[in-house]
């Protein structure tokens, strides 16, 4: 089987994760759009598979999540009437935990924005750290029994809920795209012995900016929403794996997994594809070679 050279493949996966289109990136390497869509593939099995075996053990002090949305193929409201829709189409929510002083994203997970998501969202970051942390997020309520069942008593949790201005008096375009004025916040300590000062979502919302900004599927009003849900979750994987062990945090002058103390080197896109190569399937025995018509 042939295979690009790593030099078009560093360069491709690098413009994937700075928000390039794939159609762009195909355009401007020479490569078709099947091939750019395979190492997306590829990419993103290996590094879910890292980020699963590699994050653990975390010894975080204050997390933050958040949620942040997108949609796969067409926007909910329009999924009954739409044609030949894929499994996985309509709104996605893609849940994230980061840690506030490493910059590190800890845990994440993909689906609606029901209690089932936040559950399965706590447990899995519940199962990375090592330590009690205090915790912090928004006011959803599914968040409660989520932190309950995954963290029990073994958690400073505290909520921060933000109040809205009143819309109504915004004219229709205004009020489609401008999101209503935050005239406020509360913070509510829900359990455990969380320090108020330190109740915040900042560091989790100036990440979700980062995800807009580093991937085309999330960037607003445009056609470059993700239309298969599996091509969404390998940008993610992809994505989480190169913010966490190969790009440089500005403020923290190194890969936020070092700063944690999960990695003790700085990466390069070059580690990224002997990742890939090491997590493909080997070839299998080639049969006996047949003339044809024999």
């Amino acid at each position: 089987m042939n295979r690009l050279d790593i030099k078009t493949r560093v360069t491709i996966l690098n413009m994937l994760v700075e928000g390039a289109p794939m159609r762009s990136i195909s355009r401007i390497t020479g490569v078709s759009i099947n091939t750019v869509t395979k190492l997306l593939e590829d990419a993103g099995k290996a590094c879910a598979a890292y980020h699963d075996t590699t994050v653990v053990n975390v010894a975080a002090k204050h997390v933050e999540c958040d949620e942040i949305w997108s949609f796969c193929y067409s926007k909910e409201k329009n999924v009954a009437a739409a044609k030949a829709v894929p499994e996985g189409a309509g709104d996605v929510w893609t849940w994230t935990a980061i840690d506030r002083d490493s910059k590190m994203i800890l845990a994440f997970e993909v689906g609606d924005r029901s209690s089932a998501t936040a559950i399965e969202f706590m447990n899995d970051l519940r199962a990375r750290l090592s330590n009690r942390v205090q915790l912090t997020t928004d006011g959803r309520k599914a968040y409660l029994e989520a932190v309950e069942g995954a963290f029990g008593g073994d958690v400073d949790y505290a909520m921060l809920v933000k109040l809205y201005g009143d819309t109504t008096g915004q004219k229709g375009h205004e009020k489609k795209y401008s999101p209503a004025e935050c005239t406020g916040a509360r913070k509510e300590l829900i359990s455990g012995y969380p320090v108020k000062e330190m109740v915040s979502t900042s560091h989790v919302e100036r990440q979700n900016m980062t995800m807009r900004m580093g991937m085309r599927r999330f960037t607003r009003l445009t056609n470059g929403f993700s239309k298969k849900l599996e091509n969404h979750l390998h940008m993610l994987s992809l994505y989480f794996v190169h913010y966490n062990f190969v790009r440089r945090h500005k403020s923290l002058r190194m890969t936020p997994a070092m700063a944690a103390g999960v990695a003790k080197e700085l990466h390069d896109m070059d580690w990224l594809v002997a990742l890939i190569d090491a997590a493909a399937p080997k070839p299998g025995p080639r049969g006996p070679y047949k003339k044809r018509g024999l």
